[in-house]
């Protein structure tokens, strides 16, 4: 029968948290800008040392052992819970780590809490078990973003939380025999096995979640204009052909053109004309419904996909874009004017086709700019027809 042996364990704790901390760190080195690596691996390392102060109790003073032990481990959960904090993009809190294991070492000043053993176990184990609750809900606040790894990591440490909370009435139910030393306990070898393995797949679903992130931000940024912040023409085709999968969804296709911008280039220079089309892009987000898919098709060109919206609405929307766009003043050029041309078409049973709605769109941009520009023209199947003018 395998004997489990908590001060051993304590010490194969200390190598994989050292490893993780150093895997960490080396991530942080390749990657800068995920502080989160930075403040993980230096938790881990922190907890590696106080594993093997705890592993050394009764070897070490009693100071040295329990005081700072704790204390170091104490901040280490701190940290990690830092840590999430920063990979939410939340600015990372250090100081109730710090606070919770000074809290402690102030109580380890007090004799008879020094002396309880159980006083010392409910107290640590609080500690922790807080600050993996805390680590739980800052990944279950972001999971609006769809990182799978996400979820592995919520359960693992909302287990985490829980295995330390059993510690306070074990530790009540069955306490240490005086005299003793409190690592042979009954239950202390196999909580600390669950830790342990617990501590590894956290690492590992840490690596996971980081990569996932990244990952998904080339993903982003691959189909990003890099000037508007839109869609560039890639994303749209494909996220446009992913509504109109939706055969229950009616989908409205509006092509924008702003006029005459050839003009603004060359009157007002090509940073005006930048920040003509970022604005542009800006007051399409604003106007338009949420779920909108905002498209850069090249130039001045501009592409929205609105799905679940009728074409009565998708052409009020289009004709406040417009009426918004010739109303728009800049001070600092007061002879600056823009107006937009913008062409509509829509799904039906029979029409779903992307090309096809795309040919619908652009004829009847081209008829809105034939037709003296600064107008909304609205094209059905087989025909087209006037459906907006300036005002």
């Amino acid at each position: 029968m395998i004997r489990l042996d908590a001060p051993t364990l304590l010490i194969a704790t200390t190598l994989v948290a050292a490893m993780a901390g150093s895997l960490f760190l080396l991530s942080w080195s390749q990657d800068r800008g995920t502080r989160a690596l930075l403040v993980w691996g230096v938790a881990h390392l922190v907890g590696a040392v106080a594993s093997v102060l705890l592993a050394l109790r009764g070897v070490l003073p009693g100071w040295l052992s329990i005081g700072l032990g704790n204390t170091l481990m104490i901040g280490a959960y701190g940290a990690i819970w830092s840590g999430l904090r920063a990979f939410e993009g939340r600015s990372p809190r250090l100081w109730p780590g710090l606070a919770s294991g000074a809290a402690w070492a102030l109580a380890c000043l007090v004799p008879a809490f020094y002396e309880s053993l159980t006083a010392r176990v409910i107290l640590a184990s609080l500690l922790a078990s807080l600050f993996c609750a805390l680590g739980a809900r800052e990944l279950w606040r972001g999971r609006a973003d769809g990182l799978v790894s996400r979820y592995p990591a919520i359960a693992l440490l909302g287990t985490y939380a829980v295995v330390y909370l059993a510690r306070v009435p074990l530790v009540i139910a069955a306490p240490p025999a005086p005299g003793t030393n409190p690592l042979q306990g009954p239950w202390i070898a196999p909580v600390c096995l669950m830790s342990m393995m617990l501590m590894v797949a956290i690492a590992f679903t840490f690596m996971a979640l980081t990569k996932e992130r990244a990952e998904r931000e080339q993903r982003i940024a691959a189909g990003t204009d890099a000037l508007t912040g839109a869609a560039n023409r890639r994303a749209f085709v494909a996220g446009t052909k992913a509504r109109l999968a939706e055969p229950a969804l009616p989908v409205v296709i509006l092509l924008f053109d702003l006029d005459h911008f050839k003009h603004v280039n060359d009157e007002h220079g090509h940073e005006v004309g930048d920040g003509v089309l970022v604005g542009f892009c800006c007051l399409l987000r604003e106007i338009l419904p949420p779920g909108t898919l905002v498209g850069r098709l090249g130039g001045e060109e501009f592409a929205c996909t609105l799905a679940g919206t009728s074409p009565a609405r998708g052409l009020i929307l289009a004709g406040r874009v417009r009426a918004a766009v010739e109303r728009l003043a800049v001070p600092a050029f007061p002879d600056l004017r823009i107006g937009v041309s913008a062409g509509l078409a829509a799904s039906d049973s029979r029409g779903r086709d992307f090309d096809l709605l795309m040919r619908r769109a652009d004829a009847a941009l081209y008829r809105a700019k034939r037709n003296g520009r600064n107008r909304v023209e609205t094209s059905e199947r087989g025909r087209d027809r006037l459906a907006g003018s300036a005002a």
